[in-house]
């Protein structure tokens, strides 16, 4: 009877603590600059679409940011009828890249494309919350459409949003892509972020961001700070052909174990 009650207890204990536990994989793909004219990059991005589907247990998958070459709709929807071979749901962040209002491509026509061709796609904003379990996601924009550059820009409008997701589901333990880092992985007057320092003094108001997702710098870069895990993962299209495989594990007690991989392709 004793070793039937300490079996039991054992038990008991194991299922609570699976029960306080979450963890979620997800990929990230970044800077593909995909490009109908360029062959070469649609074989990247195939490539990495049949690879990623051979992998199990992904909740989804984002592409943060610089996924078309050119703010060009006829380019968006070509890349958007690739990606939709993947098994996973997708995510999009806005790269500076993709988008300049009067010559091309609007932000609303962006998403407008991307609807078209994927019926699935439901955000009409460029700021947009997701979540999956005990996680929550934010897209945070920080492109200019109107006067295009390399430098990164969150309005004060992105701010709130986050700020407001952040402080509605505090519960959450929070992932937050975008294209351009706050933290730079390497130092680039022409590629960092425009006050990136007030986006962080936001984020120092609340506890529950555990990691921000970027590209733009076309290199892997991982730094903590402040509680928060940095990650910044090489452009798709440069060689090696890499892409990013993220588990986040949280435990009761604990500080979440976030664990990243980088998975090379080889296009045909």
């Amino acid at each position: 009877m004793k070793r039937l009650l300490i079996c039991f207890l054992f038990i008991f204990a194991l299922i609570s603590q699976c029960a306080f536990a979450s963890d979620i994989k997800f990929v990230q793909v970044t800077d593909s600059h995909y490009s109908k004219d360029n062959k070469f990059s649609e074989s990247v991005l195939k490539a990495a679409v049949d690879d990623i589907n051979t992998l199990s247990g992904v909740s989804f998958v984002v592409f943060t940011g610089d996924n078309i070459n050119r703010p060009n709709a006829e380019d968006l929807a070509a890349f958007v009828k690739i990606i939709n071979k993947l098994r996973f749901p997708y995510y999009l962040v806005i790269g500076n890249h993709e988008v300049f209002r009067s010559n091309g491509l609007s932000k609303q026509q962006y998403l407008e494309t991307v609807k078209e061709n994927n019926m699935l796609f439901g955000q009409r904003k460029p700021d947009y919350y997701f979540s999956r379990g005990n996680f929550g996601f934010i897209i945070a924009d920080g492109a200019k459409e109107i006067i295009p550059g390399s430098n990164g820009y969150f309005k004060e409008s992105t701010l709130k949003f986050v700020d407001e997701k952040l402080t509605k589901h505090k519960k959450q333990k929070f992932v937050i892509f975008q294209h351009f880092p706050l933290v730079e992985p390497e130092k680039s007057s022409s590629h960092c972020t425009y006050k990136a320092e007030e986006y962080l003094k936001m984020l120092d108001k609340h506890s529950n961001v555990i990691s921000i997702v970027s590209g733009h710098y076309h290199i892997n870069s991982e730094k903590m700070q402040n509680g928060i895990y940095h990650i910044s993962t090489p452009s798709l299209l440069k060689l090696p052909h890499q892409y990013k495989i993220i588990d986040i594990n949280v435990t009761k007690g604990f500080s979440p174990m976030i664990y990243t991989q980088l998975r090379e392709v080889k296009p045909e």
